[in-house]
């Protein structure tokens, strides 16, 4: 039986809902608050669904709303080689991604730190009132420290140094709300959250934090910062034992939700206008468009064509109302029979597909990037065993000289994971962002330097600080 939860528009409660100038410090806009609203377990219950309402964001067109991870896409696939605006340089702010010319002022930027912001403050809200919960206090605990950690790991990839709210904080707060940290610090709570998870979840949930989400997130991690590769190797290993597995075809990791692949999943309800997503339908002429936005670049059709396999033809589609474009085919709202793919809504605004955030063929290849990055070999065949699984469910052989480049793992994750946000933390993981952007910005006329490896600090943060919040340097 699947396990898992749909949140809806009656889980926005009031204790949760930002009314105050400084989205920072969010304050409850009614006498129903935080020291009077948490009196039972299922008080505490209704908050700890809220936290996943906070990363599914709102499906709307209102630009002050926190849209959660339905902006992902443009700060983590569009900021990299994957994909661009289908008419290029026309799509207003969203060009300002494909060319490398973010402004601090970017609606995108502000949407997307605000709304991990909005993440973070709801788990706080949580682990302030964890003695509700009695003899579950530790599972919840656990749960809201994987999710904070999870937003805490958005923010500090995306923007390095940012404000560390590890409490729920108040309007004379502002030493701590406009006070960027060191990322080192950011890194040392996420590594304690999720051990902390680790310790106290276990794998009932998919669309809910659980111990195999948070090994996972735990060893990327680990990854990014370096500092424990053999950790990692062993997180990853945890994982590999815990009964995930991949698909036998590819199109199914997509389009049979939940499925034994899926790790951490956000859940969205098709036609429903509190809990469905607008994400897939922005990427698609599927509203009668002829713009968009999120379309696939031709390196990227270059890359699926000659090292995809078969993951080619689910991973990108031509457009049918204009045949020299070419959209991403995961998460299709639409019908498509040359896919097999079924509407998940009436109206392709209103999709009800989930969006994997973590799934078993990242645990295998990141497997394989712990063995190589901590030159473990004595554990080469079992990197060399991660990688050739997945490659062998694309319909490919093992790999040819049985000896795994740092290219080819880079070459084999741009196909395995496009377009699902990972490609451009691929690239600075890898060390490689800055030539691999500068040559590609340099062959299509954009606007790269090395300043564009982190975003700019919105403006509106910055003018509410009165300026005590620092940009980053290049804005």
């Amino acid at each position: 039986m699947k396990k898992y939860i749909k949140t809806t528009a009656t889980l926005l409660v009031v204790l949760l809902v930002s009314s105050c100038e400084d989205f920072l410090s969010p304050e409850p806009t009614s006498v129903s608050n935080a020291e009077t609203f948490f009196e039972t377990e299922a008080d505490l219950e209704l908050a700890a669904v809220g936290m996943y309402d906070a990363i599914q964001g709102i499906n709307s067109t209102t630009t002050t709303d926190n849209h959660g991870l339905q902006v992902d896409f443009y700060v983590q696939e569009m900021l990299s080689d994957n994909t661009r605006s289908k008419n290029i340089g026309g799509e207003g702010e969203s060009a300002q991604f494909e060319s490398f010319n973010v402004q601090a002022t970017n609606g995108i930027v502000d949407d997307y730190y605000r709304s991990n912001y909005q993440t973070i403050y709801r788990a706080n809200v949580v682990l302030e009132n964890l003695d509700v919960a009695g003899d579950n206090a530790a599972r919840y605990e656990a749960e809201a420290k994987f999710v904070r950690a999870y937003a805490n790991f958005n923010l500090v990839r995306s923007f390095g140094d940012i404000p560390l709210l590890d409490r729920v904080i108040g309007i004379a707060d502002t030493d701590v709300q406009f006070s960027r940290v060191d990322k080192d610090l950011v890194y040392d709570l996420i590594i304690s959250d999720l051990t902390t998870a680790v310790a106290g979840l276990d794998n009932t949930y998919k669309t809910r934090a659980s111990k195999a989400a948070a090994q996972a997130l735990l060893a990327k991690v680990y990854l990014t910062t370096g500092t424990n590769y053999t950790l990692a190797q062993t997180l990853c290993e945890s994982v590999m034992s815990s009964g995930f597995m991949l698909e036998p075809n590819f199109k199914d990791v997509f389009y049979n939700e939940l499925n034994d692949e899926v790790i951490f999943a956000i859940d969205y309800i098709g036609d429903s206008a509190a809990d469905s997503q607008n994400y897939s339908a922005e990427w698609l002429n599927a509203v009668g468009r002829t713009a968009g936005v999120n379309y696939t670049t031709q390196e990227v059709r270059d890359a699926l064509t000659a090292l995809g396999g078969d993951r080619s033809t689910i991973s990108f589609r031509q457009d049918p109302l204009q045949p020299s474009q070419y959209q991403v085919a995961k998460y299709l709202p639409i019908d498509d029979s040359n896919l097999d793919v079924t509407a998940s809504s009436s109206n392709p605004t209103l999709a009800g597909n989930d969006w994997i955030v973590i799934r078993y063929a990242d645990v295998l290849l990141m497997h394989v990037e712990a063995i190589m990055a901590g030159q473990q070999s004595t554990s080469a065949q079992a990197a060399l065993d991660s990688f050739e699984e997945v490659r062998i469910r694309a319909g490919l052989t093992g790999d040819a000289d049985g000896t795994i480049t740092k290219q080819e793992l880079l070459d084999e994750r741009r196909v395995e994971l496009a377009f699902e946000n990972h490609r451009f933390f691929d690239l600075v993981r890898f060390n490689v962002a800055q030539d691999v952007l500068s040559s590609f910005s340099d062959d299509n006329d954009y606007n790269f330097s090395a300043t564009d490896l982190l975003l700019p600090i919105p403006q509106r943060e910055i003018n509410l600080s009165q300026g005590a919040l620092s940009q980053n340097p290049g804005y």
